[in-house]
């Protein structure tokens, strides 16, 4: 069987914005349906603060392989065996949080691929080849290629090694999580303060220097999310699946407690 190609990584290689849908509450094996009815690309199954089980996490990651929208988990930082655990079972990228220094994003990259790029570990037929993969080196040549390797800078520490980190073999993302940023640099919740515009231009700058790509996380007002798009932001988290039922859910209440009133 074909290998179930990464289309969020071709997009983004094509320099083209490559929108996320975020998951922590959503289970059902229909979430990935939703994202691709709703022009998502890829969705954003987050294991660091949504409360997945491997079970919970590794369906919907099968689920999504079909659809063309790419399955992509977020772990707790350092979690390296979660990571390799859902990239075994469906998982085409990964998103590891607080990551400060190139050394750390070596480490990550490193675990995420196969000899000779990394270490990783052949578990088996893997699900992105339909369980019935070629011989294991040219299964783990295309693999490697595929996966997406995402990196979050989430402090100055991080904003401050961004070139180095960009100059990783391997990563693909520098996405900024813009809420702890912000929380880290005592402006929580600023998403358009000067600091936080500088940090875009200095993670940007490595991004292109190193041929990466910046990603975005944490903004959601037209506004900042416009200009830091502008600056070059490319892997986008547009939305979640809670704000996107709240935001939908409240435009109905609304809608009809205008006709009560009126």
């Amino acid at each position: 069987m074909s290998l179930i190609t990464n289309t969020t990584k071709a997009r983004l290689a094509a320099g083209q914005i490559a929108l996320g849908f975020g998951v922590h509450h959503l289970r059902t094996v229909a979430t990935p349906m939703i994202a691709a009815a709703t022009n998502h690309d890829w969705i954003f199954i987050d294991t660091e603060h949504g409360a997945f089980n491997v079970q919970e996490t590794t369906q919907l990651c099968l689920a999504a392989l079909p659809t063309g929208v790419t399955p992509i988990v977020r772990v707790c930082a350092g979690a390296i065996d979660e990571a390799t655990r859902a990239l075994d079972n469906g998982a085409l990228g990964i998103v590891v949080p607080h990551v400060d220094t190139a050394a750390e994003a070596k480490r990550i990259v490193d675990a995420f691929h196969y000899p000779p790029i990394g270490t990783r570990s052949w578990g088996g037929s893997p699900a992105v080849y339909g369980f019935r993969p070629p011989s294991n080196a040219e299964a783990q040549k295309a693999i490697n290629a595929e996966i997406l390797t995402v990196v979050m800078i989430e402090s100055a520490e991080g904003v401050a090694n961004a070139d180095a980190i960009a100059a990783v073999p391997g990563v693909d993302v520098l996405f900024i999580g813009t809420s702890d940023l912000t929380a880290e640099m005592g402006i929580s919740g600023q998403m358009g303060h000067a600091k936080v515009v500088e940090a875009y231009q200095t993670v940007g700058d490595a991004c292109q220097k190193h041929g990466k790509t910046l990603g975005m996380g944490g903004v959601y007002d037209e506004e900042n999310a416009a200009r830091y798009v502008a600056m070059g932001a490319r892997f986008i988290l547009s939305g979640s699946d809670h704000s996107y039922l709240i935001s939908g859910a409240n435009q109905r209440s609304l809608f009809f407690d205008r006709l009560n009133k009126g």
